[in-house]
């Protein structure tokens, strides 16, 4: 009887965790589908972004101002595209192929990591201590402007397993309720691009001195290149890759259409 009373029990608790999960996947759909009609005012990256700021330096040097697709120059979608997901129109949210490649580069990294542990372990006449762990590979690159838009938007950065499944779903339901040239204003207005400098608009002005309407095809490659670090680069503004890779960047913008 008691074994029969703790099983009910337990059943009624899982019972419980599914309809809870049901019900936030229900409230994010519900935030994506009103997406295309509302300006999203913030994402959860950016209020964590506030709160750190104003923790650190006890004030909030802020930039963020939305524009319409329309003032984000063409350059700049193009640029971002070319550089941070050039198969952006082709998948349905997740860029296997990219993962794939990601998942290669980040084993290499490790080994390469392995190796030279090893090397300063037998100059200082030693081996490396069986404590010490292995270098942990972690997945850089990949990730598609929709992936990052759940991410930021709607998730936390902590890297847990079922983070990334919810980033999953998320983006999946991003890809079937909002069209492709949505998803990437949405992206546009909210991806950082420096302390407190949030979106295409604030970041033109913050680095050009000029709406994100004019930018042209070299300045927009620039900003795209620094997606990736961009609170490293806003602090190394003449670094050598920035101005190779943005020279790449606008080499390949002609091979990426802007929806």
């Amino acid at each position: 009887m008691k074994a029969y009373s703790a099983m009910t029990a337990v059943l009624s608790w899982l019972r419980m965790v599914l309809w809870a999960g049901l019900g936030l996947q229900m409230f994010f759909v519900a935030q994506i589908a009103l997406m295309r009609i509302i300006d999203p005012p913030s994402t959860a990256f950016e209020r964590s972004q506030i709160w750190q700021i104003l923790l650190q330096q006890g004030r909030l040097p802020w930039r963020q101002e939305w524009v319409d697709a329309a003032q984000i120059s063409t350059n700049l979608k193009r640029a971002v595209m070319a550089s941070e997901d050039s198969a952006f129109l082709q998948h349905n949210g997740v860029w296997w192929e990219s993962i794939e490649k990601a998942w290669g580069r980040n084993e290499k990294a490790k080994a390469q990591a392995a190796q030279q542990a090893e090397k300063r372990a037998d100059k200082k006449g030693g081996k490396a201590s069986a404590a010490t762990p292995a270098p942990v590979a972690k997945i850089v690159g990949g990730s598609t402007i929709t992936q990052q838009l759940a991410k930021n938007w709607l998730l936390s950065g902590e890297r847990t397993l079922l983070r990334k499944g919810q980033e999953f779903v998320l983006t999946l339901a991003l890809e079937a309720l909002l069209p492709k040239k949505r998803i990437l204003e949405i992206y546009l207005n909210h991806v950082e691009w420096g302390e407190g400098v949030f979106g295409a608009e604030a970041a033109a002005r913050h680095y050009f001195k000029k709406p994100a309407a004019q930018l042209s095809a070299w300045e927009a490659a620039r900003l795209a290149v620094m997606l990736p670090r961009p609170r490293y680069f806003e602090k190394r503004p003449q670094s050598p890759y920035l101005a190779e890779r943005t020279q790449t960047i606008v080499n390949r913008m002609n091979d990426v259409v802007a929806p």
